[in-house]
């Protein structure tokens, strides 16, 4: 058994974000969107987690073993015992069924697809309830300043990418949670603030108390059980994609729109703005078909980084870091 990344047991990440962007930025008359479609991503993990637990089916298929379900009053939805899963959630098995990411099936069986459908598995309920409320604390505040389709993509390419890394490095585990996903939604708030860093107010107190953030919460990713390489992949990727899709127009530049063509601000965006796009486009173009590339080829990056595996869990006097 693994963690909320990589399967049931583990300890989930406590994750209480509450960084607010907008008590340091300077307001303008910028459309504000309503969201809706994070609240649909919540459903949809939320339903997709229902139905598993209803496939898992434990009063069935624990027949004349010694454990028994959890809360058996919930019939086909009652837990797995809590020695094969203390999150209150269904099987390995189940999971892997349902679209696990597993290596050796994304490598050896040609299903790349499970590098999408993990996200949208959790272990159990305790994994769900964190990475939703994470979700809802970050993501509808990021679509309501930028709309549904930038961070959209930004959610899925930063859980896809966060798959891929965690692929590369853990070979012998099953991942699912959509924690890659919001730990993108993490970094780009991070690259959000350093893109638009001259439309902001107390620019040092905003940059610290995100940096500080960011660093607790990928701190928890070195105990054991807890797939940090999947955390640290979708950070990457969101980092980069925040570049790319949550600029900002530089200040005055809306209003200036109504007065006379002489006085307008040249630009929407300042020439370094541009210049992040096309750097931050070409890593991530990069980064993911390399990573693309060397997953389908069998490799492993732990053959050629002996320390790297520290990044997911650091051994102490009181764990082990095994499988």
């Amino acid at each position: 058994m693994a963690d909320p990344e990589r399967g049931p047991p583990a300890k989930p990440r406590p994750t209480n974000y509450n960084y607010n962007s907008n008590q340091y930025y300077v307001g303008t008359s910028e459309t504000q969107w309503t969201s809706w479609l994070i609240p649909m991503f919540v459903v949809a993990n939320v339903v997709v987690f229902i139905v598993a637990m209803s496939i898992n089916n434990c009063p069935k298929h624990n027949l004349g073993f010694d454990d028994k379900c959890v809360a058996k009053f919930l019939g086909r939805f009652s837990f797995e015992p809590l020695r094969e899963n203390p999150l209150f959630g269904p099987s390995s098995d189940t999971l892997e069924k349902l679209g696990a990411l597993v290596w050796s099936k994304v490598v050896h069986g040609h299903q790349g697809w499970r590098l999408f459908t993990c996200m949208w598995l959790h272990a159990g309920v305790i994994h769900l309830l964190a990475n939703m409320l994470s979700l809802v604390f970050i993501g509808i505040r990021l679509e309501q300043q930028f709309g549904f389709v930038r961070v959209g993509i930004i959610y899925l390419l930063s859980g896809f990418g966060g798959s891929i890394l965690s692929a590369l490095f853990i070979q012998n585990n099953i991942s699912v949670g959509a924690s890659g996903a919001l730990f993108g939604l993490l970094g780009a708030m991070l690259s959000e603030l350093i893109t638009n860093w001259s439309i902001y107010t107390n620019k040092a107190a905003a940059l610290l108390t995100l940096i500080v953030i960011i660093a607790i919460n990928l701190a928890v990713g070195i105990l054991p059980h807890v797939d940090n390489f999947a955390h640290i992949g979708g950070f990457l990727s969101g980092f980069l994609l925040g570049f790319i899709f949550l600029l900002r127009p530089q200040f005055g530049w809306i209003e200036s729109r109504n007065l006379p063509a002489n006085a307008r601000v040249k630009s929407k965006h300042k020439p370094y703005q541009y210049v992040l796009v096309l750097v931050a486009s070409a890593l991530l173009i990069a980064g993911l078909t390399t990573g693309l590339v060397l997953l389908f080829k069998g490799d492993s990056l732990n053959k050629h980084c002996s320390w790297c595996h520290y990044l997911s869990c650091v051994p102490t006097s009181k764990w082990k870091c095994g499988n």
